[in-house]
């Protein structure tokens, strides 16, 4: 039995400490994600050694993966669907989610296929831009799908990166189907602004009538809903969940509650960022997030305590390099948080 199943792109990582000055160069958009092709990953990449940037930190990324690795890594049991390739990085990757106690299938290995692979620039701010090559992640279909295992699940994860292919989508509409006979509820992570610019169409289908959680920073909640206001647009994305979960960075986060009693109220939980010494790097925070939130919704806290863990990982997690923190730290938070 899983507590839940995930499925999105999988991606291998390359972070790099660089300026402003020098993203510019690269002509990346700061702060968002932009796919690429080989060549154009590998004229970044030319850059960089130009330019004498040493690499930080090789890490499995990827949105959803690095939201199940926190899952695992609080104490649940998730399964990952996703594409690979039959060569070292992507034994690396599986082996990496393997080891955190995140489930996998041999039908995410593609033969011949290369795996995807994300350059993370990290400015002197902490922020996070990202250029992806998707490589054979980009033609996952329903053949790399394990749907079994969500007839054993209770939870169903869709990373909003995947919006932007259209392969996908035919196995998405059969997730959600399936999600809905064995009764798993679904949530959705928006991901990043370009996927709400660029593949809106695909989040909708996502969604479908309706999904459990919404997942969103206050930039992809704002350009969504076209609402303005953080409370407006939690409130608007209401529409399409019960329960909208809006991050703004240090300002704290916005939890929307729909209660399926139509006559009852909607609730609104603001839950504050913790203060934290320096930001280093944000890559990941989003997915860390969202992986304690759906840990602590799972076990059946409350959403302000749902509210509370995922904040203070995230905030444990920009204070580091890279997406993922060690095992004891995720177990260290949530002793501190869930037992208060």
């Amino acid at each position: 039995m899983y507590d839940v199943m995930a499925i999105g792109n999988a991606l291998v990582d390359y972070e790099f400490v660089l300026s402003d000055a020098a993203l510019e160069e690269t002509e990346l958009t700061k702060g968002n994600m932009t796919l690429a092709n080989f060549e154009e990953q590998q004229q970044v990449l030319a850059f960089l050694r130009l330019a004498e940037i040493k690499l930080t930190k090789k890490a499995g990324g990827g949105s959803a993966a690095n939201t199940m690795f926190t899952f695992a890594s609080l104490g649940g049991k998730p399964f990952y669907a996703c594409r690979v390739g039959d060569d070292e990085q992507g034994s690396f990757y599986l082996k990496d989610l393997n080891q955190a106690g995140v489930a996998t299938s041999e039908k995410s290995i593609h033969a011949g296929g290369v795996t995807g692979s994300c350059v993370v620039a990290v400015t002197d701010d902490g922020e996070r831009t990202m250029q992806t090559y998707l490589g054979t992640s980009s033609d996952i279909t329903a053949e790399n799908v394990d749907f079994d295992a969500l007839t054993q699940a209770d939870w169903l994860y869709i990373e909003g990166y995947l919006a932007m292919s259209e392969g996908i989508q035919p196995a998405m509409t059969r997730l959600r189907q399936q999600a809905g006979i064995h009764g798993a509820q679904i949530a959705v992570s928006f991901a990043d602004p370009a996927v709400v610019k660029f593949a809106k169409a695909g989040l909708l289908n996502m969604l479908g009538n309706k999904v459990a959680v919404i997942f969103c920073n206050s930039e992809e909640a704002r350009l969504f809903t076209e609402k303005k206001q953080l409370k407006a647009s939690a409130r608007a994305l209401l529409d399409y969940c019960q329960i909208a979960v809006v991050t703004d960075g240090a300002n704290g986060a916005m939890i929307a509650h729909k209660p399926e009693k139509e006559a009852d109220e909607v609730s609104f939980h603001e839950i504050p960022t913790p203060k934290v010494a320096s930001v280093v790097d944000t890559n990941g925070a989003g997915d860390n997030y969202a992986g304690a939130f759906l840990y602590a919704l799972s076990q059946q806290y409350t959403l302000p305590e749902c509210g509370r863990l995922a904040s203070e990982v995230a905030s444990r997690v920009i204070q580091q390099f890279g997406p993922r923190l060690v095992s004891q730290d995720y177990q260290d938070i949530a002793r501190r948080i869930l037992t208060v």
